[in-house]
């Protein structure tokens, strides 16, 4: 389902579009979602839901093994990997229906991540303010180890209303350009690391940083 968000009575529905600051008030669309399962697996199904902010409202047994929950929760959360997490902690056992019970206020921001000074939009989100460090602390992490290091260093950047929150730097790949010179020919090695240097400037200034597809799907795989 795709999440439409109402920012100071304007319907938004892509994180993108999402105002950085002079916002006054969040409307966000909730789910009321009922889940079938089998009575082992409500602690885990408990937890899931607490993690993911949900609101207990009921449940019931159909019988002595299997239980009906009910929980009340941001469809943001529906959209994030949810049924496969719910799948996973109850070995598959669960079913899931949720209906739409309207809009409700939330303190919600908008998190954009920045690839060596760049906007992605791609990797745009939406979510609780006191949440937003935490995740962009995942976010960074995760690209940092999947996004390959090129000949210069690239910043990586989460930001939250203008304000830089998180950062991390993917160190510049170090080639050895003396490697073949022998002797004490130290002119020569000091031009070819000037060289380098100014080399790896231009580069910097106009490089391109490649960011792989499975970065991508890593880093909107929710909690991992």
């Amino acid at each position: 389902p795709q999440v439409e968000y109402i920012v100071d009575g304007k319907l938004i529905d892509n994180p993108v579009d999402f105002p950085d600051l002079g916002y006054s008030e969040v409307l966000e669309p909730y789910t009321l979602c009922t889940v079938i399962t089998p009575a082992e697996y409500m602690g885990q199904i408990y937890e899931l839901f607490e993690q993911r902010g949900g609101t207990y409202v009921d449940m019931s047994y159909i019988n002595p093994d299997r239980v009906i929950l009910k929980y009340e929760l941001p469809l943001r959360e529906m959209v994030e990997e949810f049924y496969g997490m719910l799948k996973s902690c109850s070995r598959g056992y669960a079913s899931l229906d949720y209906s739409h019970i309207g809009n409700r206020p939330s303190e919600l921001v908008k998190l954009k991540i920045l690839v060596h000074g760049k906007q992605i939009d791609a990797l745009s989100f939406i979510m609780p303010r006191e949440s937003a460090i935490r995740e962009a602390r995942r976010i960074l992490d995760k690209l940092k180890d999947l996004i390959p290091r090129h000949q210069f260093r690239v910043a990586l950047q989460a930001e939250v209303g203008k304000n830089i929150v998180a950062r991390q730097d993917i160190p510049a790949l170090r080639k050895n350009v003396t490697a073949g010179l022998y002797g004490g020919d130290v002119t020569r090695k000091r031009k070819l690391l000037e060289r380098q240097r100014e080399g790896k400037k231009r580069m910097k200034q106009v490089g391109q940083v490649g960011i792989p597809t499975e970065a991508f799907i890593a880093v909107k795989t929710y909690g991992e």
